[in-house]
């Protein structure tokens, strides 16, 4: 079995609880702390071109490309701003934080469970937030943001392996039992999640493109 099949198998009712939960695989420090310098960056480049956009409302951003491929479209859409500021923001300082989280994993150090059950709400609320985002910008906006995707894109995994290790470590042997099918395919999930997603967008612009 791999490092994540590890997790979510093992038996903890013998082990002494001493409120940490047992590290993670080596996958999970990994994505947290890669995706979350990736989802840092696409972030921050956003935020320097939205402030370019205020300051020059004819500025063109880096990231537009053509009529679907457009930030621009993106970023003065009223859902770019959905709590009342640029939507950016928010990723910045939640990638910061992921970023430390995962390099602290990386180098051992052990976290209580209610540190990664805070985590797993945050990634959650964060992966429905770019799946709304998603929609307005496939069906109501009609354009794509390549910085933005490439925020969605890191936000699935670090969820998705987020609540594979809240699962497996679990205090509950049945949910631990119930996680073990999730996490033998876990590769195959997230492919397929990335798969729909793929295939709503290209039916959206290239096979029903929009008039």
């Amino acid at each position: 079995m791999t490092n994540v099949e590890d997790a979510a198998v093992a038996d903890l009712g013998d082990v002494e609880d001493d409120g940490l939960t047992p590290a993670p695989s080596r996958v999970l420090p990994w994505v947290l702390a890669v995706g979350g310098l990736v989802g840092w960056v696409a972030s921050f480049v956003l935020t320097l071109e939205r402030l370019e956009l205020l300051k020059n409302p004819n500025y063109i951003p880096t990231c537009t490309i053509n009529a679907v491929l457009s930030c621009g479209s993106v970023m003065q859409s009223p859902q770019a701003a959905a709590f009342g500021f640029p939507n950016p923001l928010i990723g910045v300082a939640a990638f910061a934080v992921v970023t430390t989280i995962g390099v602290a994993a990386v180098a051992g150090v052990r976290f209580p469970r209610w540190f990664w059950g805070g985590l797993l709400l945050g990634s959650a609320a964060g992966t429905v937030f770019v799946h709304w985002l998603m929609v307005q910008s496939v069906y109501e906006i009609n354009a794509l943001c390549p910085y933005c995707m490439v925020v969605w894109a890191v936000t699935i995994p670090i969820f998705w392996y987020t609540l594979l290790h809240v699962v497996g470590t679990s205090r509950s042997r049945t949910v631990r039992e119930v996680g073990t099918v999730p996490v033998r395919f876990h590769w195959a999930v997230l492919g397929l999640w990335y798969l729909l997603i793929a295939f709503v967008v290209l039916e959206r612009f290239w096979i029903n493109a929009p008039s």
